[in-house]
């Protein structure tokens, strides 16, 4: 059976119904409960039930006593029900008796993320990116309105036999954040790649520990199991790395947006929360398309500490070898949008515009794409950061002359140090590497529409995003801010270690 809503390292009980409530019995005068599912470890215990004035099937979750016991269940009811989303489930009511309190919500036919892994084994890229796209969409909604969620994992993840994929039983309490929900996908991606929930430290766990090396660090789940791909793998990782800093879950949201490609999880089961221990054979139902982020190609993905090197699913390295589920459908071929692929670039592609300088940090360039982190361009030492009183210089750039027009998926730059603000800029043309070059590149290249500015609280890798409708062929990496030097805090100094740029 499935329990929902007890959070990932408490095991839940399918006991007897408590405080003497049994089948048939009506509260609040419209809602006649139909079956017990569970009891949590919360001290909750759930049921499917009916709206007999709606005639509609409810799930209602209850707990005993009410009064101050409930209060933060209740509270995280009310504050949910206001925000209406295609994968939030629907909250309809919330009720304190003093004995008891209920909150009436919707009822879902399907199953629980932790018993569909459990089941059918961990997901391929295609499906757990959409899965983790529409659960990233419903936490960015409660992040809009202000509520953060407080309770993301396998369990309170359902996916329904219609496809649709809702995230369920938002909690308030001390640890609830948006970092926390945002780190809470991380650990439900891991999962999905894995079966494995990962855990700040080992220990006892309703779902299996992530496993960990021989000094107690979570691996990666490529060290799992085969077939998962890079840019994968490095998201997931990087979501979890408590030192890194976070992306929102809009900008997440909108980057994975751009990498689902839209697959439908047919599923057969019995409802929400429990389902039968041998489950006749799923019939077949007809896919209905999940919402994508408005306007998700056309936003950056402001990483902050995220790694997110894209690689192309049919480059034919890295592509999943999990087996198709027989309870999956995918989405016609035709919907699907093409792959980006990483363009191979020659250290003769790329230079530093530097208009008010003495160019001495331009010799390294190359090492921006020769494909090693370990080495790199670093600019010169500045007592004054850019743009600041006294310094005349306003920032310098980074321009990547591409062989043809392409259009352009995305562009990542990897850095050696958090803090740096930059934009992406285009351009008509290249100019001659002088002085006066570069003044006429600094003139004439506008930043691109969708490009971000990262601010001094921006994480070592920036992915920036165009609108994928535009061919540019000369980009510019501008850079407006640098951080303190990590040798030197009195001066400013930056390494930028790789580039990668992909195109569709």
């Amino acid at each position: 059976m499935t329990q929902v809503g007890e959070g990932p390292s408490a095991a839940g009980s399918a006991a007897e119904p408590l405080g003497g409530l049994a089948v048939g019995d009506v509260l609040a005068e419209r809602y006649r409960l139909e079956e017990h599912i569970n009891n949590d470890s919360a001290g909750r215990q759930v049921w499917r039930g009916v709206d007999v004035v709606l005639r509609r099937p409810v799930a209602l979750v209850l707990r005993t006593p009410g009064g101050a016991s409930a209060e933060e269940m209740l509270s995280a009811a009310v504050t949910a029900s206001r925000v209406v989303h295609p994968n939030l489930i629907g909250v309809y009511d919330a009720i304190d008796e003093g004995e008891r309190a209920y909150v009436i919500r919707e009822w879902i036919e399907g199953t629980a993320l932790r018993d569909l892994v459990a089941e059918e084994g961990p997901f391929d890229a295609e499906r757990a990116t959409s899965v983790l796209h529409a659960v990233a969409d419903a936490v960015s909604a409660l992040h809009a309105s202000g509520m953060a969620h407080g309770n993301v994992h396998p369990g309170t993840v359902l996916v329904a036999n219609d496809g649709r994929v809702v995230l369920a039983d938002a909690r308030v309490d001390d640890h609830t954040s948006n970092e926390a929900d945002v780190r809470g996908l991380g650990g439900v991606a891991y999962f999905m790649l894995t079966g494995h929930w990962p855990k700040a430290e080992a220990g006892r766990s309703a779902l299996p520990d992530g496993r960990r090396d021989s000094t107690g660090t979570l691996v990666a789940p490529r060290q799992v199991r085969a077939g998962v791909p890079t840019y994968l793998d490095d998201l997931v990782m990087d979501l979890l790395d408590g030192k890194l800093a976070l992306p929102t879950a809009q900008v997440l949201t909108s980057e994975l947006a751009r990498l689902d490609t839209g697959e439908r999880l047919l599923l057969g089961g019995n409802g929400t929360l429990r389902f039968a221990e041998d489950p006749a054979e799923p019939t077949p139902r007809a896919a209905t398309p999940k919402l994508m982020a408005v306007g998700g190609v056309a936003l950056a993905l402001v990483v902050a500490g995220l790694v997110f090197a894209v690689r192309a699913l049919n480059a034919g390295a890295e592509e999943p070898t999990a087996s198709p589920s027989p309870t999956v459908s995918a989405a016609p071929a035709e919907s699907a949008a093409p792959q980006p692929r990483v363009l191979n670039l020659r250290g003769d592609q790329v230079r530093i515009v530097d208009p008010v300088g003495d160019r001495d940090s331009a010799k390294d360039a190359p090492n921006l794409v020769d494909g090693k982190v370990t080495t790199q361009w670093r600019t010169s030492w500045y007592k004054q950061n850019f743009g600041a009183v006294g310094q005349q210089k306003k920032g310098l750039g980074i321009l990547i002359k591409l062989d043809q027009p392409q259009i352009i998926s995305s562009v990542k730059v990897q850095l050696t140090d958090t803090g740096t603000s930059a934009t992406l800029q285009a351009g008509p043309t290249d100019a001659p590497m002088t002085k006066a070059g570069d003044q006429t590149i600094v003139a004439t290249f506008k930043p691109v529409e969708s490009a971000t500015v990262f601010g001094p609280d921006s994480g070592s890798t920036m992915v920036f995003s165009t609108d994928t409708t535009t061919p540019y062929q000369f980009l510019m990496i501008w850079i407006s801010q640098l951080p303190p030097d990590s040798e030197d805090a009195g001066r400013f100094r930056v390494g930028v270690q790789e580039i990668v740029v992909e195109v569709q």
